[in-house]
């Protein structure tokens, strides 16, 4: 069976593609159609060919990129409930979560603008399910919490690993090329954290599986 890509899907990834370095860049409310159609070198009727409006091109972005969490929920449903399967669904959620930072940095840049539309309150929907599946079926308020709380874990390492870049290249930038000449010289290099998003993902994993295994079963009623 061939897996060649036709060229209309081909199209609908590129117009994701563009339209999300566009809403993480300068917002989602900023960010017009024609801008979309004019940075990928097309008419605004081409563009309207594939998504009539914006909300439509952000639920293709949540389809496209939000696919592990559906896989992870697909593999989880139907199984009995465990620590093993709490923890696999928590890793599985990050691998998943890892190759798809630019989902999680734009809803967290546009959240006032996506609460309500109908892409935010799909995602949300997924990551409702989600939760579920880690904390398991009769659970009590703090484990439905512990769950939101592990997931939310490797959310928020994405977020502050960004915070550190971003404050890391504002220490360089100010720092400038005489005082950063001079720390050469002196042999003292510009403190900056340089956590990989690598290393982010390891912490956050184990911070996640941390909270989630305070998740035990509930006893038989």
């Amino acid at each position: 069976m061939s897996t060649t890509q036709s060229p209309r899907s081909d199209t609908r990834a590129r117009i994701i593609d563009v339209a999300l370095e566009l809403f993480a860049g300068q917002g989602y409310e900023k960010t017009s159609l024609r801008e979309i159609a004019d940075r990928l070198g097309v008419t605004k009727a081409a563009l309207y060919y594939h998504f009539k409006t914006k909300d439509d091109i952000v639920l293709g972005i949540v389809q496209s990129m939000a696919a592990p969490i559906d896989e992870a929920i697909a593999w989880g449903e139907g199984k009995e409930w465990s620590p093993e399967l709490r923890d696999e669904a928590v890793r599985r959620f990050a691998d998943g979560m890892a190759e798809r930072m630019p989902l999680l940095r734009f809803f967290h840049d546009n959240q006032p603008a996506l609460r309500e539309s109908p892409a935010g309150l799909e995602f949300k929907s997924r990551m409702l399910a989600m939760i579920g599946l880690v904390h398991g079926p009769d659970a009590n308020f703090q484990d439905r919490l512990r769950a939101t709380m592990s997931l939310f874990a490797i959310n928020s390492a994405f977020f502050l690993l960004k915070h550190d870049q971003q404050a890391a290249a504002e220490v360089v930038g100010a720092a400038g090329a005489e005082q950063g000449a001079v720390a050469e010289a002196c042999g003292v290099g510009v403190d900056v954290n340089d956590t990989t998003l690598a290393e982010a993902m390891t912490a956050a994993l184990e911070v996640a599986l941390e909270i989630a295994g305070r998740i035990e079963p509930q006893p038989a009623r």
